[in-house]
Order: structure tokens, then C-alpha cells, then sequence
């Protein structure tokens, strides 16, 4: 394909993103798929770059909970090294253990028991040292449970917006010309209004001899719609306005670009405004095609039908010269 003629056009960029025009110092993305900054901080030491809350908020449920059994486990078993370090004297009502594995395991389940406050009564603690050990236990238990009860809620509680974005976005015939697009859809049975898009395009381009990354805001055909209850196509036209009004398929392959997408709504569930981040580089970008429509009328014609499961389909199209 012969490449267009670049024209002269009025610099549009901007530099308040919070990113830097320094290419030499971008990773492979700014952002990645799932919204977050693919950004390590280093320089101070690991304890003080890491925030407890937040990493537990953004776990995936297996993991949080794969991560709250492995911490009640690693408490019983150094209070039920300490218990059985005391001797056998230490547990008054155990009984007599034929072997090591047994006494530990009876420490064990005493320490379990004494953790969670459940006490079952058959075994007590025996001595000054052991009863000490046995209240710091049941202190750090309480405050333990009370922590994690306080994180179940704060995960349950938080506010998501729970968006599901197309994988590839597409450079599609539209109004008789070509406009960048990708699709959008909530996946659960919430329901999102006064839903805002902005998109921001990092490119790399060559300035005073150097490679620098710039940022153009992209300006859509539809910024905000009332309501997400089907999907959203987000467009944003290639004329005259566009920073890739001259960009031929190939000029989208070789230049690395980079579209970062916002999405702000109101959550009429939480009462609050949420939002959700991705980004699409040129390796995620079908030249020539257009989505095929995902939301249908039921057989029973009573409601309407959104096939979540075709929020990706697409089918391919020649695009106008």
C-alpha cells in the first residue's frame, strides 16, 4: 500500500498525563490490559514502597484467601513450636502421645483452638509461662480476625465498576471515511449510568533529532452516553482532527502506539462514581473490520439478549482509499 503524504498540522499534544516524553525510559507499556501502571518502584527498601491494604484489596479472591489460610496456619504452627518447646508439662489434659508427630499435633490444635477463641476445654495451658503465651495468642487471634473481617468487607463493599473491554480495537469503515474503535460491556448485573470515555494516544515520534513519546487526547464521535445497559462501540474518527488522519496500515504497525482508555460511571447500586482503565498498543489493532452486533431480541421476544460472548467478534472489510 502507498504510503500518504504526511500533512503539516498544528501540534496538539499534551504533557499533563503524568507520564514522561522520555522514550529511553518507557517500559514495553504505559498501562497495562488490566488498568493498571506498568511502573516498578525501587530506591527505598520493600517495606516502605508496599502498602498491606492495598495489595490485599487487589487480589484476586483465591489468592486473598489462599493468603489468609497460609498466615492462620503460620501463627498455629510457631505458638504450637513454642507450646511443645515448654514440654509436656506446659498442657494440662493431652493425652499421653506415643510418638513426637502426636505431641506436636495435639500443640497444634490447642494452639488452633486458643487462636480462634473456641477453647473446647480439654486441654488447658499449665504454668505461669504457658498461660503468658496462651493470652498473647488469644490477643493476637482477636486482633487477627478482627483485621481480616474488616478486609472481607472492605472487598465486598469496594466499589467496581466490573467493565469487560474488547481484546483488539479496530480501524473500521465509518461515515465514509476510517475511525479507531473498541467495544465495551458490563458483565454483571449491575447496571452503570452518565458513563464517560476518554482517550489518551502515547506515540512515538521523532523531535530535534530524538525519539520522544507524545501525547495526543483523542476526540471521540460520542464521549458519554446516559446509560451502559447494552454495549458501547467508543469511536474516535480519523479526519482532519486526529493526530492519525495520514496513517496507512502500515504507518500503525510500525509506530508504536499506545491508546490508554478511561471509563467513568455512576453506579446506581453503590450510589458512587467508578471506573475502569485498559490500554491497546498496534500488536492488539485489526486494520479492516468492523464489530458484529452482540445484543439481540430474545426468542420469546420478551427481553433483549447480551451475548457477552461476542464482544470481540468482528469481521473483516476493505476501508476506503
Amino acid at each position: 500500500m502507498e504510503k500518504r503524504p504526511a500533512r503539516k498540522r498544528q501540534d496538539i499534544s499534551i504533557d499533563n498525563t503524568g507520564f514522561s516524553p522520555n522514550s529511553n525510559a518507557e517500559g514495553e507499556r504505559l498501562t497495562n490490559k488490566d488498568g493498571s501502571i506498568n511502573l516498578r518502584k525501587i530506591g527505598v527498601p520493600f517495606y516502605e514502597r508496599i502498602s498491606v491494604y492495598h495489595t490485599m484489596l487487589r487480589m484476586s479472591r483465591p489468592i486473598f484467601i489462599l493468603t489468609v489460610f497460609c498466615v492462620y496456619t503460620t501463627l498455629n504452627l510457631i505458638f504450637a513450636c513454642i507450646y511443645f518447646s515448654l514440654g509436656r508439662e506446659s498442657l494440662s489434659g493431652t493425652q499421653v502421645p506415643d510418638t513426637i508427630t502426636e505431641r506436636f499435633l495435639q500443640a497444634f490444635f490447642f494452639s488452633s483452638q486458643t487462636l480462634t477463641t473456641v477453647g473446647y476445654g480439654h486441654i488447658s495451658p499449665s504454668g505461669f509461662v504457658t498461660n503468658v503465651v496462651a493470652s498473647l495468642e488469644s490477643f493476637i487471634g482477636i486482633m487477627s480476625f478482627a483485621l481480616v473481617t474488616g478486609m472481607f468487607y472492605a472487598r465486598f463493599s469496594r466499589p467496581e465498576a466490573f467493565i469487560r473491554f474488547s481484546h483488539n480495537f479496530l480501524v473500521a469503515p465509518f461515515k465514509g471515511g476510517r475511525a479507531l474503535m473498541f467495544r465495551l460491556a458490563t458483565f454483571k448485573n449491575n447496571h452503570l449510568t452518565d458513563a464517560e470515555a476518554q482517550i489518551t494516544a502515547a506515540v512515538r515520534v521523532e523531535e530535534n533529532g530524538k525519539i520522544v513519546t507524545k501525547f495526543f487526547p483523542l476526540i471521540l464521535e460520542i464521549n458519554r452516553i446516559n446509560s451502559l445497559a447494552l454495549s458501547w462501540t467508543v469511536v474516535h474518527p480519523l479526519d482532519a482532527k486526529s493526530p492519525f488522519a495520514d496513517y496507512a496500515e502500515h504507518d500503525f504497525y510500525n509506530n508504536k502506539i499506545e491508546m490508554m482508555v478511561t471509563i467513568k460511571a455512576f453506579d446506581d447500586h453503590f450510589s458512587n462514581t467508578v471506573q475502569q482503565r485498559t490500554s491497546y498498543n498496534r500488536d492488539e489493532m485489526v486494520y479492516g473490520a468492523k464489530y458484529i452486533p452482540m445484543y439481540e431480541r430474545a426468542e420469546s421476544g420478551a427481553y433483549t439478549e447480551l451475548r457477552l460472548n461476542k464482544i470481540d467478534a468482528y469481521e473483516k472489510m476493505s476501508l476506503p482509499e
